[in-house]
């Protein structure tokens, strides 16, 4: 299924775990009543309070591999074996339908893969961490991963920041509050 990305703009915020695009991405959805949340597709199980259809869509290995087949996804990656994440085409013509624009939280692959897809109706933010050793300790703060998921995590993120330079904007977030306001400016120039 070929997807026209004619429908409408999006605002892509892609980073490594950690970096504190899922805190700045909600604090544009607060401020910005223009912006509406692109809930992506998964293939595992919720975790802690996660709810099917406002986190994500769990749809299983079986389930999301089935969607593949149908080409329902505009596009879609296995990020660690047997763990997929993607965006629905219904999804971003949900938003589009609602006449507003489509904020991505999502990794640095699908990040520039929906870059690609969207062009220049596309905004690309990379979230830059201050360094990877502050990356490494708000993972470690965070205590929601086991080390070997740690290490997994930092091994991925040393290639997705040699990646930053591919994105259309890259925002530092060594200052939160500072990060928020910037990123404000940004999506708001872009959308306007």
């Amino acid at each position: 299924m070929a997807f026209d990305s004619s429908g409408g703009k999006c605002v892509i915020f892609s980073a490594p775990s950690g970096a504190g695009k899922t805190t700045i991405v909600q604090y544009l959805l607060g401020k910005l009543p223009e912006l509406a949340f692109s809930i992506s597709a998964c293939s595992r199980d919720p975790r802690g309070e996660e709810e099917h259809g406002k986190h994500y869509y769990f749809l299983g290995i079986e389930g999301f591999k089935q969607k593949i087949d149908l080409g329902e996804f505009i596009e879609w990656e296995e990020v660690y074996t047997n763990n997929f994440y993607g965006t629905l085409a219904s999804e971003l013509e949900r938003i589009w339908g609602a006449g507003k624009t489509v904020i991505f939280d999502v990794d640095v692959v699908g990040g520039l893969n929906l870059k690609k897809i969207m062009g220049d109706n596309a905004l690309a933010i990379f979230v830059q961490p201050p360094s990877f050793e502050a990356l490494e300790d708000r993972l470690r703060f965070r205590s929601t991963e086991t080390e070997e998921k740690i290490t997994m995590r930092l091994a991925k993120a040393q290639i997705e920041l040699a990646r930053a330079p591919e994105f259309d904007y890259i925002l530092l977030n060594d200052d939160l509050q500072r990060a928020c306001k910037e990123a404000e400016a940004v999506v708001r120039t872009f959308i306007s």
